[in-house]
């Protein structure tokens, strides 16, 4: 039994693996040469063009009186033109254009028998029940592809076409380093930049990152933050795939081809029995070629501008429900169901996917009538059709709704449910057909229950499906029972947490002390109630002694406002993240404002509806006293925007996309379906209850790049509404106390890792005598293993303070002594982590969370600042290194010279390949003076001369001790460290060995170049032919007296070879 243990290597562990399993999953390999041959050499060019064009001949014939013929080589040509020219026009904008045609085609003109008329030509074949036997699937992996206005080249892992054409790219990577999926999606995000190689995901349908302990995907254009995850049951028809007896190694031509240094002890993990891994099953459940077909035809939308692919829960929710949709009951309606889908997980997307695939059944005047029970939700899932190509029809009123219902006009409809009431109460709609199909949103709400039997009435056999993003509370069981169950999978707060489809949300109460003089008040109470009886008068005290009207109070008011200005600008301006304010009605909204700009700490709007009662408005009670204020506002904002409908917009557009406001005002608009997600905090301020509550606090769990929470600052004592919120929900199998546990985390949690996070900190510094002496700091950090706890340690207790300076409960509770000792310790070690990344030429990706730090540092650490990090510089700029130096005055000769040095390493490291020989001699030189300082060996001012000297010896290439001749020829004068390196064994005698390899070294440079052509670091057959011709020149060398081995001749052309490859490529 063999030793040998498993190789971490990324080819071993990752992409051989995957290729093995795509070709059993039905994709047929070929190898890099081959894609280059089948794209005809082009570099440029992402299709299979001969795969194309016999694809295409296959696929398309004309069916025409009677008779079948070919399409004409002009138009299968047209064809490929068709998908190549269509004019770049961004990445997601070009896509979405070619996406339209390879799923709906082209038609083309042909002449038959004098008859010119268009026909329709496919490029894949889309119909499930053929779709594997017609269309042609290949995998291919190290797929070059010339970057845009360069020769340079980028090489994706692996690639999958079908019928030449690429729909999925895979970025493979080793599974034994934290960020390995982090850094595939970068990979592909830095891949689909312009000026790289965007033309080949203009085709792409999916993209995956994948490890052998994970996987994500997502799609073209997906911003990192949205790639998802895949869950899924799938081990035991994967362990069939799997076991199926695998194929020996030496009958693997891909494998040996490609991988001809695995061993014998490694190759028993390609070829024998092994564990199912991550990696095998998202490969199994994303790319096997009917899943891929499906999720690219029906599982894919261009939402305003984005590209999106549906994540696990809404691809089984719609096929589920589509398997429901074909059962019927005794009077032959189709069978419905409840989804229930949390917020914020991509309800309304769920519902177009739906409705596509409705629609694609093609059946007998269809009809999909999706219903609200607001106007701004009926506004927002219009829109979204709308952006997703659906063609909807918005209903004006009653009458136009039924009139959309009974026509021919409108197959996708959208209405409010009082146009509905209204059409069915009147008579005017009835429809008996079986295909109309009822898309219900939040349809557990109370006004469902009374319409779902006057809907049932209107029409008898039309499909019901209700959509919920909160959890049924058992008194509304019946009604998800009407509509006929549950719809699996349901799909949790919990679930979206853990899969990050939402950011968690943290909680924190806030109360502003109130004094009432009781003594004053009622004094005056009994002057102005003086005509009123006993009665009247404890009425109105009654109204009055409300906590609404306690929070209404405007001193009050004016205390939270205050709050709201500090709180917000002390931990949130300046980044681009935004509040909510919620208040209890129209006229409070107004007051918070006015306070709020009196304050001037920052910008807010109101955002209200008009004081009317025109159809589908829920209008807040008003008192007609307050209605002057708010009527003189609505007249501001109708003279300013022109109409509600621009108002709202603006508003809206400002809040989501643009600087103003940072704070957005409401009452109950925005409260439900508003998807915002540089909406962050939310600050509540009137009570909620049950589904508005929960609806609510959504409002901030979207995702977006640097968020990790959600915040709910509570001055209304919510909590215990919330509580009680999800104890209703207790039912249904995730819907208990623990939901509340996944949705919401106490702000006082994170609060108490403070401590033990700033003491892991200050531990890793422990063994330091002088805590005074900044330098030990930095040379301490000089391992590299260390600098990275420390990385993540000062990450870790940045965001906890970031937390805790936040909150008022902190700030109040904790000694100030206390919180001074943590801000000055932030600012100690932030500027540590920036010296000690020059010092050692790091990059640190904190990205992330750079701008909300940057932000904790400029509002709580009075002195000083952070630097901000610079990028590395290359040694070779002299003006910019020397710069870089200036800002080190002050600093240690010990601190230059680690600074010098690490650069000067970082180069030699990236431009080892180039030349081996030169600065390998260089890396030792400089690894033995970094051992020596450290070892205290050497100086600092003396380690200072060194590293300078070095740097300089690579910079001017004054130490490389070039003849002459070479002068000039870069890539020559690497060759020439590669021969030096072998005749040194020669020396003695009257050999002018520097002579000899100086010809030897232009001899091979010039075969190099004169062999070369395009690709040819892919073309086995020119590096036979240079690897020939190099041999046959050394082997001449036998006539200056110089008699290599086979052995030296072959370790020549294998380093010369690797250079040529380096620099030639």
């Amino acid at each position: 039994m063999s030793d040998a243990l498993p190789s971490f290597k990324e080819d071993h562990i990752s992409q051989i693996p995957a290729l093995q399993l795509l070709q059993q999953l039905g994709w047929k390999y070929l190898s890099p040469e081959e894609a280059v041959a089948a794209r005809g050499g082009k570099l440029s060019s992402a299709l299979l063009d001969t795969v194309l064009v016999d694809q295409l001949k296959k696929l398309n014939r004309i069916e025409f009186k009677g008779e079948t013929h070919p399409f004409s080589e002009t138009n299968i040509h047209s064809a490929i033109l068709a998908l190549k020219d269509v004019v770049y026009d961004g990445l997601v904008r070009t896509n979405e254009k070619i996406y339209d045609l390879l799923v709906l085609g082209k038609s083309l003109p042909q002449t038959i028998a004098g008859d010119t008329k268009s026909f329709p030509l496919s490029y894949i074949d889309w119909n499930p029940e053929t779709w594997l036997k017609n269309n042609i699937f290949h995998v291919t992996e190290e797929f070059v592809v010339e970057r845009t206005a360069s020769h340079e080249t980028r090489r994706p892992d692996i690639v999958l076409f079908v019928n030449g054409i690429p729909l999925c790219v895979i970025e493979c990577k080793r599974p034994d380093k934290d960020d390995s999926l982090t850094e595939a999606v970068s990979q592909h995000l830095r891949n689909q930049r312009d000026d790289e190689i965007p033309h080949l995901f203009l085709f792409t349908q999916l993209l995956l990152g994948v490890s052998k302990n994970g996987a994500s995907y997502g799609t073209t254009g997906t911003p990192a933050k949205f790639w998802s995850v895949w869950k899924e049951n799938v081990d035991k028809p994967l362990a069939k795939i799997m076991s199926k007896p695998p194929k020996k190694m030496a009958d693997t031509r891909w494998l040996m081809d490609r991988f001809t240094y695995v061993s014998e002890e490694q190759a028993a993990y390609f070829t024998g029995p092994r564990a199912i891994t991550d990696q095998d099953r998202a490969l199994y459940c994303l790319c096997r070629p009917e899943r891929l077909l499906d999720l690219a035809y029906s599982f894919t939308v261009f939402d305003a501008g984005e590209k999106k692919v549906a994540r696990y829960q809404q691809y089984f929710t719609v096929k589920n429900t589509l398997g429901r949709i074909e059962q019927r009951d005794d009077n032959g309606a189709r069978k419905g169901g409840v989804v229930w889908h949390t917020q914020g997980s991509g309800k309304s997307l769920t519902m177009v996917m739906l409705a596509k695939e409705i629609a694609r059944l093609r059946l007998p005047q269809y009809k999909i009538v999706l219903v609200t029970d607001r106007v701004d939700l009926d506004d927002q899932i219009y829109k979204t059709f709308t952006h997703c190509d659906m063609q909807p029809q918005q209903a004006a009123s009653g009458k136009d709704l039924a009139s959309l219902m009974q026509g021919s006009v409108g197959r996708v409809i959208t209405t409010v449910i009082d146009k509905f009431d209204n059409a069915v109460s009147r008579g005017k709609l009835r429809n008996e057909s079986d295909n109309i199909f009822v898309l219900v949103d939040e349809s557990h709400r109370g006004q469902y229950k009374t319409m779902h039997a006057k809907m049932r009435k209107a029409m008898p056999r039309g499909c019901f499906i209700g959509f919920t993003g909160t959890p049924v509370r058992k008194k509304e069981k019946d009604t998800i029972n009407k509509f006929g169950g549950l719809i699996q999978p349901t799909y949790s707060i919990r679930d979206a947490v853990e899969d990050k489809a939402v950011v968690p949300l943290l909680y924190e109460a806030r109360d502003v002390e109130q004094r009432v003089d009781r003594e004053t008040i009622d004094r005056w109470f009994e002057i102005i109630t003086t005509n009123l009886s006993k009665e009247q008068k404890a009425d109105l005290k009654k109204k009055f002694s409300t906590t609404d009207q306690l929070n209404k109070a405007e001193q009050k008011v004016r205390e939270i406002a205050l709050d709201i200005s500090m709180h917000y600008r002390d931990n949130w301006q300046g980044t681009k993240y935004k509040a909510q304010l919620v208040t209890q009605d129209k006229k409070t909204a107004l007051m918070y404002q006015r306070f709020l700009e009196e304050f001037g700490m920052v910008s807010a709007e109101v955002l209200i509806s008009g004081p009317d009662d025109r159809e589908g408005n829920e209008e807040v009670e008003i008192d007609e006293d307050d209605l002057p204020e708010i009527q003189k506002f609505w007249r501001k904002m109708m003279n300013k925007h022109g109409s509600e409908d621009q108002y709202n917009k603006n508003v809206i557009n400002g809040f989501k996309a643009g600087d103003d406001p940072e704070i957005i005002i409401v009452v109950d608009k925005l409260l439900t379906g508003f998807d915002a997600p540089r909406n962050t905090v939310l600050y509540l301020t009137r009570s909620l209850k049950d589904h508005t509550l929960l609806q609510a606090i959504a409002r901030v769990n979207r995702l977006c790049e640097g968020k990790d929470f959600g915040y709910i600052i509570d001055y209304r004592g919510v909590l215990s509404n919330l509580q009680k919120a999800f104890e209703f929900y207790r039912e249904l199998e995730e819907a208990d106390q623990e939901e509340l546990e996944a949705a919401m985390t106490n702000v006082a949690v994170e609060i108490e890792k403070l401590p033990r996070r700033h003491t892991e900190l200050l531990n890793l510094f422990q063994d330091i005598t002088n805590k005074q002496d900044e330098e030990l700091y930095e040379r301490k950090l000089a391992d590299q293993e260390l600098r990275d706890q420390f990385y993540d340690a000062l990450r870790d207790f940045a965001r906890s303070l970031s937390m805790a300076l936040g909150s008022l409960a902190f700030m109040e509770e904790t000694p100030d002594a206390k919180v001074d000792r943590y801000r000055k310790d932030l600012k100690f070690f932030m500027n540590l982590r920036s010296s000690v990344r020059h010092r050692y030429a790091e990059v640190v990706d904190f990205k992330e969370y750079e701008e909300k730090i940057q932000k904790l540092i400029d509002t709580h650490v009075a002195t000083g600042e952070v630097k901000k990090m610079t990028s590395l510089v290359n040694i070779f700029d002299r003006e910019a290194f020397e710069k870089e130096l200036e800002q080190l005055e002050g600093k240690s000769a010990g601190s230059k010279a680690d600074t010098i040095a690490h650069r000067t390493k970082r180069t030699i490291n990236e431009r080892m390949d180039d030349d081996p020989a030169f600065y390998a001699k260089f890396s030792k030189m400089l690894e033995d003076a970094i051992a020596a300082f450290q070892q205290k060996r050497l100086a600092d001012i003396e380690y200072l001369n060194q590293v300078q000297d070095i740097a300089e010896k690579i910079r001017t290439r004054s130490g490389d001790n070039l003849p002459s001749e070479l002068r000039g020829h870069e890539v020559a004068g690497a060759l020439y460290g590669v021969v030096k390196e072998v005749f040194q064994s020669h020396s003695g005698g009257d050999l002018d060995l520097p002579t000899i390899g100086a010809a030897a070294a232009l001899r091979i440079d010039d075969i190099v170049k004169t062999h070369r052509i395009v690709n040819w670091t892919n073309n086995p057959d020119v590096q036979n032919q240079m690897q020939t011709a190099i041999e046959d020149y050394l082997h001449e060398l036998e006539g200056t007296g110089l008699d290599l081995s086979f052995d030296e001749i072959d370790m020549i052309l294998e380093k010369c070879l690797d250079i040529a490859r380096r620099r030639y490529a």
